[in-house]
């Protein structure tokens, strides 16, 4: 039998050993994984200690040098796709296909990240004052807590540290409980490219004490979190005491509306991939549908037949799932009750509908809900799962009303053949983001942003990577 991997915390520059710890496992057949530090508030401290003596000769470092240790690190991803793909389906469940899209998407996100080295740029503003100039400049906030999520959990290593190290801050991330193991093979390569002490931390361990320890820290002057609205809330109360700027992506609800001139084949393929792509555990994929009467019965018959056609299980033992487990026990049990919940309120449920008898691990049947109501839970909450409920409408407007009323707004996406109707929906959906006759699934050169309860700030692109940054406007007389 396999030995469990110990990981150790990554501080200033070290990998050092820990008395506590937290196990891992794996969610599809429920193996130990590793043991990671359970990371004590001194832990984190230190580690924002580190990350606070680094920052200043970070930020005199100049831009372009920053840069040229995000390419190294991106090049070292690339010539080790597989073991790092493998760490992320054994701890998450992800399966190898979507797990090697990651990481080589991560890599090509820090070397995106890193062509901004010469691309930063402040502003001269006219003034109203003969022999005056006015510049402004765009300086780092300082030290950043980067707080991950476990979907994608090594993408967002890069999406919080790309952009804060190009622009001269200094990072401490927390993995997630859930999936810790591939951030440590993350610093384990980083730590071989000669970054300068401190300027990257991790330290892993419960939010309640190491999370709770980062996001309440005076030290800290910035905190990107990716995750719930309930531990967002609890960040922002956190935050509140010091006014440390959030950067917060959290839950969604995204609505798909087929219209009757859709193009099916399309509908149904991106929507069914919203849905079992990570097992539905995607906050901007296809979580509700409202779809015209016209073509009703026949977008719900097509897609019910592909998501029953899923082929689903341990992406470890099986290279031809398509799908893996659900992340944990909570998970799965949330999932069927929501499905219960529905049926109970009148949903009819067309496929799935229950917990897959596969011996160990969290495995859930891909499900087609119809006949639902914009008053149930499950189309107003987020699922987080292989669960698709529908609901049918008759008119463009009424979709749209319906979409928008929720307390989410990352994600939404239309199918149709009329560019008048495409446009209606970009000018009144209320939404971060709208995909149009394509499947939810954001580019890094836009900006990945919510409203409402989705969070504040966002991510990616230019506007993503002046989060990172406050502006400095200097007067200047003669």
């Amino acid at each position: 039998m396999t030995q469990p991997t110990i990981y150790q915390n990554y501080i200033n520059g070290a990998f050092e050993a820990s008395q506590q710890h937290l196990e891992v496992f794996n969610p599809a057949n429920q193996t130990l994984l590793s043991r990671v530090p359970a990371s004590s508030a001194d832990d984190v401290e230190r580690a924002l200690d580190a990350a606070r003596g680094a920052q200043k000769s970070w930020a005199a470092t100049p831009a372009v040098e920053r840069a040229a240790f995000l390419h190294r690190l991106a090049n070292k991803l690339r010539d080790n796709v597989a073991h790092l793909a493998r760490t992320i389906t054994e701890e998450q469940g992800k399966i190898s296909g979507l797990a090697e899209v990651e990481v080589n998407f991560t890599a090509d996100y820090l070397d995106y990240m890193a062509e901004w080295g010469r691309r930063i740029e402040g502003e001269i503003i006219q003034s109203d004052r003969p022999k005056e100039s006015i510049f402004l400049f765009r300086k780092p906030l300082g030290v950043v807590a980067g707080i991950l999520p476990w979907n994608f959990p090594f993408f967002l290593i890069a999406r919080k540290m790309a952009p804060a190290l190009v622009t001269g801050n200094t990072i401490v991330i927390k993995p997630s409980e859930e999936t810790p193991n591939n951030c440590f093979e993350f610093a384990r390569l980083l730590d071989e490219v000669g970054l300068p002490k401190g300027v990257f931390n991790v330290v892993s361990g419960t939010g309640a004490e190491a999370g709770n320890a980062l996001t309440a820290s005076q030290q800290v002057d910035m905190i990107s979190f990716t995750g719930s609205v309930e531990t967002g809330s609890r960040i922002m109360a956190n935050a509140a005491n010091n006014i440390t700027k959030l950067n917060l992506e959290l839950g969604g609800k995204a609505p798909a509306i087929v219209l009757d001139d859709a193009d099916l084949d399309l509908a149904v393929k991106a929507i069914r991939s919203s849905r079992i792509i990570n097992t539905g555990q995607v906050c901007n994929c296809a979580e509700r549908v409202y779809v015209q009467r016209g073509v009703a019965d026949e977008f719900i018959a097509r897609i019910a037949k592909a998501m029953e056609a899923t082929r689903y299980g341990d992406p470890l033992a099986d290279s031809d799932v398509e799908m893996g487990p659900m992340i944990n026990r909570a998970g799965l049990d949330k999932v069927a009750q929501m499905v219960e919940t529905a049926r109970g309120n009148g949903a009819e449920l067309i496929t799935g509908g229950n917990v897959a008898d596969l011996g160990a691990g969290f495995h859930y049947q891909p499900t087609v809900l119809a006949g639902c109501r914009q008053d149930m839970a499950i189309m107003r909450q987020e699922i987080f799962g292989p669960v698709l409920p529908i609901q049918i409408i008759d008119t463009l407007d009424e979709a749209i009303a319906l979409a928008n009323d929720c307390e989410y707004g990352l994600t939404s996406s239309i199918y149709t053949r009329s560019l008048n109707n495409a446009m209606q929906a970009c000018r009144e959906l209320d939404f971060g983001e709208t995909y149009i006759n394509r499947e939810n699934f954001e580019a890094m050169q836009g900006f990945h942003a919510g409203v409402r309860k989705s969070g504040i700030g966002g991510a990616d692109g230019k506007h993503g990577l002046y989060e990172y940054t406050h502006s400095h406007v200097v007067y200047l007389e003669g």
